[in-house]
């Protein structure tokens, strides 16, 4: 409507007084709708008895404070009464007149009044309620802002450090100094690339679909290697709670580069499939499957050294469940978890 922009979650009947912005509409309307009543009340003339004068006005008076604000509809009575007394109670001039037509004037008077003023009640509150709402939708937009700024400035801040950490294995000589160097700086830029996508604004949980493709997508790139292929697919509403977001990812990620790393050494290239979905018994389970070499023989998860699963077993234990790695005829990561 003309001056004012509906609201998320406005109703229709707040939006009232309308056309604000457009003054001349206002009483134009109101001078409509009381000659309209004033021709529905000559209309009806010889079947109505001559003291209802006010039977058609009071409606257009409180249509017009409905429409378009009691100030307009305070005119509006007035030019009800103006007209009711001069052309259809008679002779307005005629001694004793006005004491007949009291018991006409008083109720139509008395009740408009008390009508009009429930009428600017409600529209300050609905005028307050705008406000608030508009101020609400500011503070919203704004905290929106702030959480985007500074999920920016903590993913920029992690990667400075992953980039601080591979200047300094300029100057570390032991090479297994070295590889710990890269794999920490791996991790911290890893981390910062995908913590923009874990967490959403208003604190909700998110669908696992959302962060685990550009998250997987990242550790590919992040790899290096050409010819690899993630594809990411399951439960399209699989939610996952903003404090188990992280450790998933970094579990994800770990299983993605891990796969790429050992199962692809010696292939220049391959696919990998990263699958996930509820069961029947409350768990969510993550799945990693490449088509790599294989694990090697005599394989034991409890007895693997890396740091990589050693982490993911650790963030998996945290969260109640369970990271296994499996021998097929692909090998899998499993990450099992309450969902």
């Amino acid at each position: 409507m003309a001056g004012k922009e509906a609201s998320p979650g406005e109703r229709w009947h707040e939006r009232f007084p309308i056309a604000p912005a457009r003054p001349w509409i206002a009483p134009a309307a109101a001078l409509g709708l009381v000659a309209l009543a004033l021709l529905l009340r000559i209309a009806i003339r010889p079947w109505a008895p001559t003291g209802l004068p006010f039977l058609f006005f009071f409606p257009a008076v409180m249509l017009t404070a409905f429409l378009f604000g009691v100030r307009t509809a305070v005119a509006a009575a007035g030019f009800s009464l103006l007209l009711a007394w001069t052309l259809l109670i008679g002779d307005p001039m005629r001694p004793g007149v006005f004491v007949a037509i009291l018991p006409a004037v008083v109720p139509f008077v008395v009740l408009a009044g008390f009508t009009l003023w429930l009428f600017h009640l409600m529209q300050q509150t609905n005028a307050m309620l705008r406000r608030e709402r508009a101020r609400s939708a500011a503070l919203a937009e704004t905290r929106e802002a702030l959480f985007r700024e500074l999920q920016h400035r903590v993913s920029n801040n992690l990667q400075v450090a992953a980039g601080l950490l591979v200047l300094q294995k300029r100057h570390v000589t032991d090479a297994n100094a070295r590889a710990a160097v890269d794999e920490a700086a791996r991790r911290i830029g890893m981390i910062g690339r995908v913590s923009r996508q874990l967490y959403a604004a208003d604190g909700k949980a998110r669908a696992m679909q959302d962060f685990l493709a550009p998250l997987c997508a990242d550790a590919v790139e992040m790899s290096g290697r050409d010819g690899i292929t993630v594809a990411v697919q399951g439960d399209g509403d699989v939610m996952l709670a903003p404090d188990a977001a992280l450790p998933v990812a970094l579990i994800v990620a770990e299983a993605v580069a891990n796969a790429i790393e050992h199962g692809f050494a010696a292939r220049s290239g391959g696919r990998i499939d990263v699958v996930h979905a509820r069961d029947g018994e409350g768990m969510l389970t993550v799945e990693v499957r490449d088509d790599g070499c294989g694990l090697p023989d005599g394989f034991a998860m409890a007895e693997a050294a890396g740091l990589g699963l050693g982490i993911a077993r650790t963030l998996a234990e945290q969260l109640g469940g369970s990271f296994t790695l499996e021998r097929g005829e692909r090998t899998v990561a499993r990450l099992t978890l309450p969902a």
